[in-house]
């Protein structure tokens, strides 16, 4: 029974309501953030742009202070998810134990690595579910550049501009 007691939690309040301008600007730059990934998508016919780069563009323009949006993070943490989850899908399979094994690894090598950013954790299956969908198109090494690294770095250099417009405030924390 006193398993399940700790299933109400530990009774702390909620926090703090994040700010009305902090949650319009941070929303909107996010948002064109990612239409400008499509945009240069379509423009340099290079993959710029995947589903884990909205969680990404949450964490960096929305708590910029958190260790998870720090610019080692959000990179590190990106490239360590694609290259895990392409050397699974390349060379344990495509099925769905092999992506299972690819977001542990994932999730693991971020944590030793100290480059922890959760929506990277998501690339694998990204890779695994891109090939479902359309099985002709296997995924190649590309994918680590296209999109993983530039679009990571896109999302960066946007947050270095955002987060340092104020002379007051400083981004980011740390880069290594």
């Amino acid at each position: 029974m006193n398993f399940f007691r700790r299933w109400q939690g530990r009774g702390q309040p909620l926090p703090e309501p994040y700010p009305i301008q902090s949650i319009i600007t941070s929303s909107v730059i996010a948002g064109l953030v990612i239409a400008g990934l499509f945009f240069l998508t379509e423009k340099i016919d290079h993959l710029l742009i995947m589903g884990s780069f909205a969680a990404s563009s949450l964490i960096v323009f929305g708590l910029p202070e958190s260790p998870f949006a720090q610019p080692r993070n959000v990179i590190g943490g990106h490239l360590i998810g694609s290259t895990i989850g392409l050397i699974a899908f390349t060379y344990l399979s495509s099925h769905w134990w092999a992506a299972a094994v690819a977001v542990a690894l994932t999730m693991a090598t971020m944590k030793l690595t100290r480059t922890v950013h959760p929506p990277a954790t998501s690339n694998p299956l990204v890779i695994f579910i891109a090939y479902q969908l359309n099985p002709l198109h296997k995924p190649t090494w590309e994918f680590i550049l296209f999109p993983t690294l530039v679009g990571a770095c896109l999302i960066i250099l946007v947050a270095l501009f955002k987060h340092n417009l104020h002379r007051t405030k400083q981004w980011p924390l740390y880069w290594y």
